[in-house]
């Protein structure tokens, strides 16, 4: 095997809310182990795209922009621009990173004519190798992040926002704990807004790839035992191949924990290689 096949770019579908600019240590720390990485923009967190006026100043009570606002679906859209010109154009080797509600892109963008194994099986290089899940929400197959998280038992769904449109509250407290106070609020100023997820997943990338899932134990924006049911109710499923780590870190190892989530996503990503020779 050349040593191009052992060589990947990292790719990163944000969470809600986030910039590119939140992940730009984890990218920096990537890049100085010799590995590309990318985080585009995800239009349903680009306050550009909500009709929100001036985005310095942001007025989320506005109504939607024409055509309503961006969904998931759109976010799979951006990713999979990046992954074509990776991919199809540059035969390269991907490991997507799906952070928060990211993670719902990164397993939705997968889909199979992207992914190394279908390549290789059709006599081409590259490809998407495998999905590393940080903190990531892992929506079952014919269900939407918002749908997701609805109440079950006929009760009162959750609400969201004046417009459908919602921000976020205390991010300092509860996205970026962990970190000293004066980055913790710096951060918060950047979180953007975002409306209901309700593009439906109808892509199994969960039986189709390996998978890796960071459990982060100090997490106060999308607690530890939430994340480890969304494991557990993926991994019992035949076909599944999952690794599972965990982390003391908040909701943002990215930030206050980019060592450890480099050393983890290295070591994911050669186990993954080594499996392919």
């Amino acid at each position: 095997m050349s040593p191009a096949s052992f060589s990947y770019t990292v790719v990163i579908c944000h969470g809600s809310y986030h910039v590119p600019e939140h992940y730009r240590p984890f990218l920096a720390a990537l890049e100085v182990e010799g590995i590309e990485a990318i985080c585009p923009q995800l239009p349903s967190s680009d306050l550009s795209k909500l009709n929100i006026g001036d985005v310095s100043k942001p007025d989320y009570d506005r109504e939607p922009p024409p055509g309503g606002y961006p969904q998931p679906v759109d976010d799979v859209k951006a990713v999979q621009e990046v992954l074509e010109h990776l991919i199809v154009e540059s035969g390269k080797n991907v490991l997507l990173v799906g952070h928060s509600s990211g993670a719902f892109t990164a397993t939705m963008a997968a889909v199979p004519k992207l992914q190394a194994r279908t390549r290789k099986e059709n006599g081409a290089p590259g490809g998407i190798i495998g999905i590393f899940y940080e903190c990531g929400f892992m929506i079952p197959v014919g269900e939407s992040v918002h749908s997701f998280f609805q109440p079950k038992d006929g009760s009162e769904p959750i609400k969201h926002g004046f417009n459908g449109l919602a921000s976020t509250n205390e991010g300092a407290k509860y996205f970026f704990n962990g970190l000293e106070e004066s980055v913790a609020k710096r951060y918060d100023g950047l979180l953007t807004a975002s409306a209901p997820l309700t593009t439906v997943l109808d892509n199994d990338a969960y039986t189709a790839l390996p998978l890796a899932y960071l459990v982060t134990e100090g997490d106060m924006a999308l607690p530890s035992a939430y994340q480890k049911s969304m494991v557990a109710m993926q991994s019992q499923r035949p076909g599944v191949d999952l690794q599972l780590y965990r982390c003391p870190a908040g909701h943002s190892p990215h930030l206050a924990w980019v060592e450890g989530l480099v050393f983890l996503v290295r070591a994911f990503a050669s186990k993954v290689l080594d499996a392919q020779m």
